[in-house]
């Protein structure tokens, strides 16, 4: 393949003048408009939006003009190859950094790419262009020649030209170039990406602070000394993001590096955070109206400054590989998922131990899921809607653990907004004393604060048997909330509308047991359970005006549920034969063995209104099982089956299980539904065969085979289903 005449053009005009390009004079906004910007558009990006897309879907962002408090707040640029998804980050230096020989650019790109969990990523100053395997761990002591592939000189572009647009055109990245190259490439023994480096990290924070806070506080309870740890842990990584997004001054938790009294110091910025954000995570006085009382306990706390020191300054450069600023709230949500599967215990001689936690199961680890069950559950409402109908969407993930569905669907939300605002009148949405649209910093059309907070309270639901649980996926969501936002327009904000950053979303994420009611004690003495078997079965009114979701159940229940539920074999895992027997009296799919997701499926079409959309991740023994026939006829006769994708082999690396996402829609059974076999591959799902299957022929007591395999053969799928109804009954 020949390079394009203004290729040869770029590399003749900066030989000629290779002196001044060199000078300390010429600065890179230069070099970006003068050669960067011309190169990757002969590889074929579109670098100057000419197609005219829309925000969410231009191929390059550029954020050079972006800086916080001196420092990049984002990589240059950003190419997407398409959907919007990043596809590798642009660094830039210019000519007179030597990007061969110094250390300091790589680090700096490779911090950005490995926290945003990009494989590759490119460093030029266009004299030289180096690329850079960023799975591996960045570390200060890393030499320039650490984690690079390739590297090429400004006079090698015209004959490797082939070689370029093979690996970095839009077209060669979309047919799979760079996760070819990737392949070929052995990541370095040992190294980690960043969501279980960070995982690693936090759960290290988590075990010093236990022993010490333990230590020092002898009168704490297991429970309020997990509460204390977790929210410790979490307002510190809330706040250090908040500073690589130019929210909060860089350096502010730094600064606490000097003297003594650190917790002290510490929780006045926690304090001070309660003032600016109105968000649960700072909540320490009461306030009217609020849904949960205030925290009382963790200001109160003694906490030695050792711990707390070292804790501050892993988080930041040259020490800290992760640039907060582009960690994908998706990727904290992933890492926390884990994370809460341990607990902290305490030993009679009051120190902390952490152990896991045997009754919290669930997949973890796979980035797309979401995606693809949101848009086929509230992406396929959406359609034909304008904002005020998607207003009346109520979105549920009834086992919500880290937050990773309703971030998704938030996501989703949040995009379909600007969309449609954009579409209709973009500068008639951005007047008004209640704008909905702004100018970003790039110019791109973004949501104010305040519609991202009305979405999120409006149509973002939530429950999780699990408090730490809960508090995770309120800050996933908050972090979510202030993306994009500046220190200047949480400022504003205060000073313009009295209105804190933050909402308060005690109201929309609740802690309960998704599968247990209030009516579990009718028939047994309530004041037969004491305290701690109160707040393991820690039944949930789904009902209830104040504690539960009564105004949405009055109303016929839920536009969308979705989610990933528990995987646990109950009998397997407790004793309780309370549970078991209401768990038999009052789900039809309770049978010879019980796990939870298959509670949980039933419960989602309960708590489902009618021609809702409901769709999850769960293993997919459910569609052989012999003891399952109920679950399948719970499925044909009360709903409309969409879809049903089988993934063979699975997709959790830490669950030996295959897996399934069923899709349906409340209501009347349809007349064919499809199942559809796929394999996961990075970054997502590849279809390997589709099958349409009558819906009465399965409930006429046929055996079904279709082509395709679940752990590795063809199958019986629904087994001896007849038309015999199954009653949902109430919500429990």
């Amino acid at each position: 393949m020949t390079a394009p005449a203004i290729v040869a053009d770029l590399v003749d005009l900066f030989q000629t003048h290779l002196d001044t390009y060199r000078s300390q004079q010429y600065n890179e906004a230069q070099l970006r408009q003068e050669f960067v910007n011309p190169l990757f558009r002969a590889l074929g990006w579109d670098v100057y939006n000419e197609k005219r897309y829309a925000d969410a879907y231009k191929e390059v962002i550029h954020e050079a003009a972006i800086k916080v408090d001196g420092r990049t707040k984002a990589p240059d640029y950003c190419f997407r190859a398409g959907g919007g998804k990043a596809s590798f980050f642009v660094e830039t230096k210019k000519p007179s950094v030597d990007i061969s020989r110094d250390p300091a650019p790589a680090y700096q790109l490779r911090r950005y790419a490995w926290s945003a969990k990009l494989p590759v990523s490119i460093l030029t100053g266009f004299e030289a262009l180096a690329v850079y395997d960023c799975r591996i761990r960045p570390s200060k002591t890393d030499k320039p020649t650490t984690a690079r592939v390739l590297l090429l000189t400004y006079d090698e572009y015209v004959d490797r030209w082939e070689e370029l647009v093979g690996l970095f055109s839009p077209e060669a990245i979309r047919r799979g170039a760079l996760e070819r190259f990737v392949a070929s490439k052995k990541v370095k023994k040992g190294t980690a990406e960043v969501d279980a480096a960070f995982l690693s990290e936090i759960e290290t924070w988590r075990d010093v602070l236990a022993r010490n806070i333990a230590l020092r506080n002898p009168e704490l309870a297991p429970r309020d000394l997990n509460f204390a740890v977790q929210r410790t842990v979490d307002r510190t990584v809330f706040l250090r993001i908040c500073e690589d997004r130019g929210i909060e001054p860089y350096g502010t938790l730094q600064s606490l590096l000097n003297g003594a009294r650190v917790y002290r110091r510490l929780a006045e910025l926690f304090q001070r955070a309660d003032e600016r954000y109105n968000s649960g995570l700072f909540h320490f006085s009461p306030e009217r109206d609020r849904a949960e009382p205030p925290d009382d306990l963790t200001l109160g706390l003694s906490i030695d400054d050792k711990p707390l020191k070292d804790i501050l300054q892993s988080l930041y450069y040259p020490d800290s590989p992760y640039e907060f600023s582009v960690l994908p709230a998706e990727i904290l949500g992933q890492v926390y998922e884990q994370f809460l599967g341990e607990v902290i215990r305490l030993t009679k001689g009051h120190q902390a131990r952490v152990e896991e936690k045997p009754e919290v199961r669930k997949a973890g680890g796979v980035y797309y899921t979401p995606a693809y069950i949101v848009e086929h559950t509230l992406g396929r409402l959406l359609q034909g809607k304008a904002p005020a109908q998607a207003a009346k969407l109520r979105i549920l993930d009834p086992a919500c653990g880290s937050g990773s569905f309703l971030i998704g669907a938030y996501q989703h939300l949040l995009d379909w907004h600007r969309d449609r605002y954009v579409d209709e009148d973009a500068e008639k949405h951005a007047r008004g004393r209640n704008p909905k649209l702004y100018r970003g910093p790039s110019g791109e059309w973004r949501l104010t604060t305040a519609e991202r907070k009305r979405i999120l309270l409006n149509n973002i639901y939530g429950v999780d048997i699990d408090p730490q649980a809960v508090e995770v996926t309120k800050l996933s969501l908050l972090l979510k909330v202030l993306e994009g936002e500046s220190k200047e327009s949480v400022n504003n904000q205060l000073r313009l509308f009295h209105e804190r950053a933050l909402p308060d979303l005690g109201r929309n994420i609740k802690c309960g047991n998704s599968l247990i009611g209030p009516d579990f004690y009718e028939g047994r003495q309530k004041s037969l359970f004491d305290g701690e078997e109160l707040y393991k079965i820690n039944a949930f009114d789904w009902h209830d005006s104040k504690h539960g979701f009564g105004d949405i159940m009055g109303v016929g229940g839920f536009q969308v549920v979705i989610g990933n539920p528990p995987y646990v074999l109950l009998q397997d895992e407790f004793r309780d034969d309370r549970q078991l027997d209401y768990f038999r009296e009052k789900y039809a799919v309770a049978s010879y063995k019980i796990d939870t997701y298959h509670l949980f499926i039933e419960q989602a079409l309960r708590l489902a209104s009618q021609s809702a959309r409901c769709a999850m991740i769960t293993p997919a023994n459910f569609l052989t099982n012999n003891h399952l026939v109920e679950l399948r006829r719970l499925l044909l006769n009360e709903s409309s089956i969409d879809h049903i994708l089988v993934i063979d082999g699975g997709v959790f690396p830490r669950i030996s299980v295959d897996n399934a996402i069923f899709v349906v829609q409340r209501g009347s059974p349809s007349g064919t539904f499809r199942v559809i076999h796929a394999r996961p591959i990075e970054p997502g799902l590849q279809q390997t065969s589709e099958a349409s299957i009558s819906t009465s022929k399965v409930a006429n007591d046929q055996y079904l085979l279709f082509t395709g395999t679940i752990a590795g053969t063809a199958q019986r799928m629904w087994e001896r289903v007849t038309t015999r109804s199954v009653a949902l009954g109430t919500v429990a």
